[in-house]
């Protein structure tokens, strides 16, 4: 296994919280049934980027971002003020069904700013680099020093995890999805249904758990990764037919998939820290605001908060309803959020403009 470094984990450029060494805050698993409290919200949306096909994440870039579209394998690139251009192709993506070109993220390591990208190729998922060259607004992918940082990671029509983040501790973390194996999602030998940790170059990060690349283990499809200010990670994960899941991710952890789902109470796995029905919910990207988890639902049209720094909290909606299918969100300026949505995915009901790249802020109350 190759790896890469460090890096944007997504509000790199509006200044993300400072996070410190890693502790584990106790609180209590928190669910959240139909009848939720939620909320919309009259508060105007702007529209950075509009007419996006498929996307799938977005990374801030000098007032700017980049996003990546799943199906067609292009990375979009917004420039302050409001114009789009293409910066480049990710090459040998192999799109189909839920698969393509996911997760990005953004390193820089000796002069070189690299450009990380997670997309499924013709027999496995793989994370590659490649240095992105340009100033922002003329930004292109430097596709001849193209690297390979991982391979061999399952794929399949569904359930290929896709998220990928620097750590506080400047790890590549990397989610999988089972990819159907579900008897791999609890094997620490196998890369599906994972967290993996690995150094920016690929190899197996220093203290990882398992003494392989594996950081966590039985997921079923992690798709949002972020980090609290105490240095603690958390993730969103797809269930199945009952559960969706907010987990509290502890080294060397397994959340029970296959044999559990949602709070199981079970001797030999951690439960989430809150649940959702999957109509409610079907989580994606997250973000990290102020300690509070930002959560992006694909069929639950809405956008889930839970403050991690209370232990009685409990989660809650807005913008229920309101713009579709929501794929990504990253921290914005002065107090914003960005929230990607995906209607053009094949699963939605596009809308004029979609899919678009928004900029919000919370209800007031």
């Amino acid at each position: 296994m190759r790896a890469t470094i460090r890096a944007a984990s997504v509000g790199i450029l509006f200044g993300m919280l400072t996070l410190a060494a890693c502790t584990q805050a106790e609180a209590p698993p928190t669910s959240a049934p139909a009848d939720s409290p939620s909320s919309t919200t009259d508060a105007e949306p702007i529209t950075l980027a509009q007419d996006l096909d498929a996307p799938w994440s977005v990374l801030p870039l000098g007032g700017g971002a980049l996003i990546s579209q799943r199906d067609d394998g292009r990375i979009v690139e917004l420039i302050p003020g409001g114009q789009q251009r293409e910066a480049g192709v990710v090459p040998d993506v192999v799109s189909g069904g839920e698969s393509g070109l996911h997760g990005l993220a953004l390193h820089e390591a000796d002069g070189v700013r690299w450009l990380y990208a997670y997309h499924g190729a013709e027999d496995d998922n793989r994370v590659v680099r490649m240095p992105l060259t340009g100033d922002a607004g003329d930004v292109s992918l430097d596709l001849a020093r193209l690297e390979v940082v991982v391979d061999g990671i399952p794929r399949a029509s569904n359930h290929n995890g896709g998220r990928i983040a620097f750590g506080p501790d400047g790890m590549l973390y990397i989610a999988t999805g089972d990819a159907g194996l579900r008897d791999q999602a609890r094997d620490p030998d196998a890369l599906a249904g994972k967290i993996l940790r690995v150094t920016p170059e690929g190899a197996d990060a220093p203290g990882n758990p398992f003494d392989s690349a594996v950081y966590s283990l039985g997921h079923r499809n992690v798709q949002g990764l972020a980090w609290d200010s105490r240095g603690t990670l958390w993730a969103s994960e797809f269930g199945q037919n009952t559960w969706d899941e907010l987990n509290r991710i502890e080294p060397g952890g397994d959340y029970g998939w296959p044999d559990h789902e949602g709070m199981a109470g079970a001797s030999d796995a951690i439960d989430p820290m809150a649940v959702w029905s999957p109509a409610e919910a079907s989580p994606s990207g997250i973000a990290m605001i102020d300690d509070v988890v930002y959560v992006a639902s694909l069929r639950g049209e809405r956008l889930w908060l839970f403050d991690t720094a209370d232990s009685d909290a409990e989660p809650w909606a807005v913008y229920t309803d309101t713009f579709g299918r929501l794929r990504d969100v990253v921290p914005g300026p002065d107090g914003s959020f960005w929230v990607l949505t995906n209607n053009t995915d094949g699963r939605g009901s596009p809308g004029p403009s979609d899919d678009r790249l928004l900029q919000l802020t919370l209800p007031e109350g």
